[in-house]
C-alpha cells in the first residue's frame, strides 16, 4: 500500500475533524481556533466545516474558559480546549487540578469529565522565560489527569482520537518544532492506546528514553552511535501518565545502561521520575544518566539561551561516559544550527 505522507499539524486537524464527525458532542474552544491560520494549521477550516456552536473563540479568560468546558463536559459534551502556549493554561490551574481532575473521584465514579486540553510548547525565536517552558511534569504529578506527548504525525492522530474518546481529562502536549514534520498517516479514523509507549528501534548496548521532540534528537544520536558500533534501543514514551513502566524496566534490564532525555528541567521532572523508577525496581544495578535544560529560566537572547538547552555534543559526552567508550563525531554529524532552531528548514513563526 502506498504511503500517505502528511504533516503533524495536518494530522491533528484530521483527527479533530474525524472525531467531530464521529461524535456530535465534540466541540473545540480556544483563542484563535476559528482564525484563518487555525492555530498553526491544526484547526484550519474546521469552523467552516462545522457549525459555530462547535468551533468557537472565547474571551481571553482562561480560568472561565476551562470552567465552561468542564461544565459542558459534565453535561455530556466532549470539549477540546486549545492553548497556543502552555503558559496560558497556568491561569486555569485551579479548574484543571481541583475540578477536572477530581470530579470523577468526588462523585464516586458517576461524573466523568471527558475533556482534552491541547498545550503547545516549543522553545526558541526569542520566546524567553515566559513562553518557552515545557511543563509536562507539572500536570503528570496530578492524579486524575492523563498526560500525552506525541512525537510524530502518526501517533499524533491516533493519540488525539483516543484522548477525545477517553472519559478522563487528558492533557495533550504538542511541541511546536514537530508541527511541520511529516510521516505516513492512514486516512481512516484510528486510535492508539493511552498509557502505551513504543520501541522506535531495538538495540542491546544502550537504552534512550525520550518523548515528544526529544525522540527526534534521539534518532540523530542513534545515527552517530551506530557509526561507533553502539547498538541503541530508543523508547518513545508517548504517555507520561499513565507511564508504561514495564517497557522501561525491560529495556533497562537488557542494556544495563539508560540515558533519559528530558524536554524540560531535570529537577523534579520526567527524567527524575523515570530514574527513580529504575532505581526502585532494579536496586541501583543500572547505570542511569539524564539530559535536560539548565536549572534556570530561559533567556530571550540566543547567545544566552543556547546554554539552557542540552546540545548534541554534551549528550554524546554523557553517553561516552556511561558506555565507557570514546565516541568519534564528524562535523557532518552535528549540524551547525542555532539552539533555537531545530534545523535550517524551520522558519517559524511561534
Amino acid at each position: 500500500m502506498p504511503k500517505r505522507i502528511q504533516s503533524f499539524s495536518k494530522s491533528i486537524n484530521e483527527a479533530l475533524e474525524q472525531s467531530m464527525r464521529k461524535n456530535k458532542n465534540v466541540i473545540i474552544i480556544g483563542l484563535g481556533v476559528d482564525d484563518p491560520k487555525g492555530v498553526f494549521g491544526t484547526t484550519k477550516d474546521l469552523n467552516q466545516k462545522f457549525k459555530k456552536n462547535r468551533v468557537f473563540d472565547m474571551p481571553t479568560s482562561e480560568n472561565s474558559l476551562t470552567g465552561f468546558a468542564i461544565g459542558v463536559a459534565l453535561e455530556g459534551k466532549r470539549p477540546v480546549i486549545v492553548h497556543q502556549r502552555v503558559e496560558f493554561s497556568l491561569l486555569s490551574m485551579d479548574q484543571i487540578v481541583n475540578q477536572a481532575a477530581k470530579w470523577f473521584y468526588m462523585s464516586g465514579g458517576k461524573k466523568p469529565v471527558p475533556i482534552v486540553i491541547r498545550l503547545i510548547i516549543g522553545r526558541g525565536w526569542g520566546q524567553g522565560p515566559q513562553h518557552s517552558q515545557s511543563l509536562e511534569s507539572l500536570f503528570a504529578h496530578i492524579p486524575g489527569l492523563k498526560v500525552v506527548c506525541p512525537s510524530n504525525p502518526f501517533n499524533a492522530k491516533g493519540l488525539l482520537n483516543a484522548s477525545i474518546k477517553d472519559n478522563n481529562p487528558v492533557i495533550f502536549f504538542e511541541h511546536r518544532w514537530l508541527h511541520e514534520t511529516v510521516g505516513d498517516v492512514p486516512k481512516k479514523y484510528f486510535e492508539l492506546d493511552l498509557g502505551k509507549s513504543r520501541y522506535v528501534n531495538r538495540g542491546k548496548d544502550l537504552t534512550i528514553v525520550a518523548f515528544s521532540y526529544t525522540v527526534l534528537m534521539s534518532l540523530k544520536i542513534r545515527e552517530i552511535l551506530t557509526k561507533n558500533n553502539i547498538s541503541t534501543e530508543i523508547i518513545d514514551l508517548l504517555s507520561l501518565r499513565p507511564l508504561d513502566t514495564k517497557k522501561i524496566i525491560s529495556s533497562a534490564k537488557k542494556t544495563k545502561k539508560v540515558i533519559i532525555i528530558d524536554n524540560g528541567w531535570m529537577q523534579y521532572g520526567v527524567s527524575a521520575e523515570i530514574s527513580a523508577l529504575i532505581n526502585d525496581k532494579l536496586g541501583g544495578k543500572i547505570k542511569v544518566l539524564r539530559v535536560g535544560n539548565t536549572d534556570s529560566p530561559i533567556p530571550s537572547t540566543v547567545s544566552l539561551a543556547k546554554h539552557s538547552y542540552p546540545s548534541l555534543k554534551d549528550t554524546l559526552k554523557k553517553i561516552s561516559k556511561i558506555c565507557n567508550k570514546k565516541i568519534l563525531v564528524s562535523k557532518k554529524d552535528i549540524p551547525n544550527i542555532q539552539a533555537d532552531q531545530p534545523d535550517k528548514s524551520f522558519l517559524g513563526p511561534f
